[in-house]
């Protein structure tokens, strides 16, 4: 399998978007097995640099149960997830794989039509049932594009 292709709909914590992208979610306290297809790009969503990959990777500064701490990186980063999950195997992941990972898939559901008011339920029905955990990653994912 090639980089640029996407990732299997069996995988575990893949997400389906409304146009038919996949994103895979992932919580990072648990040892990547490497079993299966690796990313071609990860977003990697800790309050502190996260250990080196062998895929291409952006940090994005997010501490535990808060939120981004540079709103606009947080939007140039996040689209172009979701751009480059178009045609390529594209990982969101936080320490637990649902507070920030949620907040940051319901964000690329934004971005793919989910009206916003609607993208935290979404991905907690496609995704994981107790994803996005706070009052205010709820209200960020409302506010993410205006």
């Amino acid at each position: 399998m090639t980089s640029r292709e996407r990732w299997s709909e069996d995988t575990p914590g893949v997400l389906r978007l409304l146009s038919g992208r996949l994103v895979r979610g992932r919580g990072l306290r648990r040892p990547y097995d490497g079993a299966g297809a690796d990313p071609a790009y990860g977003v990697y969503l800790l309050g502190r640099r996260p250990p080196e990959v062998p895929w291409e990777a952006r940090w994005l500064r997010w501490p535990d149960f808060r939120l981004p701490a540079d709103r606009a990186e947080a939007r140039a980063v996040l689209t172009e997830a979701w751009e480059r999950a178009a045609d390529e195997r594209v990982e969101i992941a936080c320490h637990g794989g649902r507070g920030r990972t949620g907040t940051a898939l319901s964000c690329l559901a934004v971005l793919d039509g989910v009206p916003a008011e609607e993208a935290v339920a979404y991905v907690r029905a496609h995704y994981d049932r107790h994803a996005v955990e706070t009052p205010w990653q709820r209200r960020y994912v409302r506010r993410f594009l205006g």
